[in-house]
């Protein structure tokens, strides 16, 4: 009574084709292949493009002596 049967599973594959349609389906999959494609190739790439690309090394970041100790004071850098 939990769980759905195969005969449950076939009639809502069937009433989802009646509504939709097979064209509209089949283009839905293609769209989405290509979605989950596009997603894969673009982390593959992500990992060459995270890496820095700046030779000049990171600042050291100090707190201020009369600030509160949770403090800690850091300049903003623009990406470029």
């Amino acid at each position: 009574m939990g769980s759905f049967s195969i005969w449950h599973w076939l009639i809502v594959l069937v009433i989802v084709v009646l509504v939709f349609g097979t064209k509209k389906l089949k283009n839905i999959g293609s769209d989405l292949g290509g979605a989950v494609k596009g997603f894969k190739d673009g982390m593959k790439d992500g990992g060459a493009d995270a890496a820095p690309t700046s030779t000049a090394p990171a600042q050291q970041v100090t707190s201020n002596k009369t600030a509160d100790s949770n403090t800690v004071d850091v300049e903003a850098k623009t990406k470029s």
